[in-house]
């Protein structure tokens, strides 16, 4: 069905004889005059560089089919990639509860209208606040950097100081993400970290703190997978300055680590991706914020907190606690601004911990730790890799060192996907002093066979 009636069939609308009757309704007669205030330099000429319509739906699918295919999936390829997106196992529960159209499509509501939602949400808050060991948890912020931006920021206004320390074995991508959401607000400096252990220098930490600085902040496993086991002595140096002790955790592994509550911290931030969310291209993310419920800390968040209330029908309702505090309630005089929530995976997670229960999270702990030290011995034994150029014991993720192989991690890696297995981050350019490193990752979806396959497959491509 071509013609001029049918020019963008996707673009709600955009029909000339409706859009036509809609210049005459809003009384311009172009849209050339809805665009007055853009400068002539700032307009695009002539035609966007893009392939003609589809007005078939099977055609679209077709093609759209033939882009797809050209993707390579970790459900298709062995992988060892992690560095902050994993491949976890979802239960077919979590994709059935999160599909049910009261929960997909409920955007946006209110307590009196949306009972579903809220109460789920707030059985997320409940389970998250149990697993970290405090007793406030959010609703899921935008992902995990966003949340440790706004932990920091929350330690700031907590404190009245000026600056932030921020670990140097932190996610690259997240450090990126921290320093804009602080930038023209908080100051920040970077604690150097040990290069035989891959742990925080504690020695440089002390130098760096003072009276203005409002957090420290470490990330624990770190992003090169080490345990900060040094959490206490942390939390008594950042309090023994006045400051405020912020610590993003994966929550994979707190079924066999302790939280961060246990060793101090006063502020728990981090992803949810691990409890049951998908590898997305772009998403798959929602961050937490946990902390004590001390009003002073309560009323520092900038994101929803649901809680839970008698009714006067003698039912329980659920909605909004403290709602004043957020920038739904204030808009021009908020203390910072929170936009979409990542409820839906808020949801997902919730179904997870519920199915996977206390003794779930410590199997799922238990089945990481034990695979991610089999494939880093197993990989020790190729001549010419090391796994123990870091000496710090290693949750799910851990440094290879392939300098001894007179090979790059990249030639490495594309050999690797010659053989159908993704290897691990390359981190040459964010880490140039660990040299031709790689970042590998096992999860309890990798078995020990995907090890010894994995073993094998680099002792033939490295001779």
């Amino acid at each position: 069905m071509k013609g001029k009636n049918m020019e963008y069939p996707y673009i709600p609308n955009s029909e000339p004889r409706i859009r036509e009757q809609m210049l005459r309704d809003i009384g311009v007669e172009s849209v050339d005059d809805l665009l007055k205030d853009v400068p002539e330099e700032l307009r695009m000429k002539g035609k966007m560089n893009i392939p003609e319509a589809l007005s078939a739906e099977a055609d679209l699918k077709r093609h759209v089919d033939g882009i797809l295919s050209k993707n390579v999936t970790a459900e298709e390829f062995l992988s060892f990639l992690g560095a902050g997106c994993y491949n976890h196992h979802v239960p077919a529960v979590v994709d059935e509860i999160i599909g049910r159209s009261e929960f997909l499509t409920a955007y946006a509501g209110e307590p009196y209208e949306d009972h579903g939602r809220f109460q789920a949400l707030f059985e997320y808050q409940s389970m998250m606040a149990e697993l970290l060991d405090f007793e406030v948890c959010n609703v899921p912020t935008y992902d995990g950097s966003q949340a440790a931006g706004t932990s920091l920021r929350m330690a700031s206004r907590i404190t009245k100081r000026p600056k932030v320390l921020l670990a140097g074995n932190m996610n690259p991508d997240r450090f990126l993400i921290v320093k804009t959401y602080l930038d023209k607000v908080l100051e920040h400096e970077t604690i150097s970290w040990s290069q035989e252990s891959g742990l925080i220098d504690l020695d440089n930490l002390k130098s760096r703190l003072g009276s203005d600085v409002a957090a420290v902040y470490f990330e624990n496993p770190s992003y090169l997978g080490g345990i900060e086991h040094r959490g206490e002595e942390i939390a008594k140096m950042a309090h023994e300055a006045g400051a405020l002790l912020v610590v993003a955790v994966d929550p994979s592994s707190l079924g066999v680590l302790q939280p961060p509550s246990r060793y101090g911290a006063d502020i728990a931030c981090g992803d949810i991706q691990p409890l049951g969310i998908h590898m997305n291209y772009g998403g798959g993310v929602g961050g937490f914020i946990s902390t004590k419920g001390d009003p002073v800390f309560i009323e520092e968040y900038p994101s929803r907190l649901f809680g839970i209330a008698p009714t006067s029908e003698g039912e329980w309702g659920f909605g909004d606690v403290a709602w004043e505090r957020t920038s739904f309630a204030n808009r021009e005089t908020a203390k910072e601004f929170v936009g979409t929530h990542a409820a839906l995976w808020g949801i997902a997670a919730a179904v997870y911990l519920a199915s996977m229960g206390p003794r779930g999270m410590a199997d799922l702990g238990k089945v990481i730790l034990q695979r991610s030290l089999y494939a880093r011995k197993a990989m020790n034994a190729i001549r010419g890799v090391s796994t123990e150029r870091l000496s710090a014991v290693c949750f799910k993720e851990f440094v290879a060192d392939f300098r001894g192989t007179g090979k790059t991690v990249a030639e490495i890696n594309k050999k690797l996907l010659e053989k159908g297995i993704f290897g691990g981050k390359d981190l040459s350019a964010d880490f140039p002093e660990l040299g031709q490193s790689a970042l590998y990752c096992v999860t309890e979806k990798v078995a020990k066979r995907d090890i010894d396959r994995l073993v094998a497959t680099l002792r033939e491509i490295l001779g």
